[in-house]
């Protein structure tokens, strides 16, 4: 059975690596989307982890909300990119700088 120590070290690890996704690569909108993904990741391991070393469930079912969140976040994501490339042929972040009603 993996300890606390090593569950933390994974989170802390798909968090950084969420981190320097946005960091580092700021061309790509999906680019983008995963890295947020791969925080709330590492957040709800986090919960997970605490929650049963903890004893308690109250953890565990907060992350169902948090995957709700990022369930919809994903989806109106999505639904953004393919807007923006049907009007401006490009999903670049680079070239969206200009959102102009």
């Amino acid at each position: 059975m993996p300890s606390l120590t090593e569950f933390l070290m994974l989170a802390a690890f798909l968090f950084g690596l969420g981190v320097a996704g946005i960091i580092l690569n700021r061309k790509s909108l999906i680019t983008l989307l995963m890295s947020i993904e791969l925080i709330l990741l590492a957040v709800n391991t986090n919960f997970v982890a605490f929650s049963y070393f903890l004893g308690n469930t109250v953890g565990q079912v907060f992350v169902f909300f948090v995957l709700t969140v990022a369930a919809a976040e994903a989806a109106i994501g999505l639904a953004i990119l393919v807007v923006l490339y049907r009007k401006r042929h490009t999903i670049a972040v680079d070239n969206l700088d200009a959102l102009k009603g």
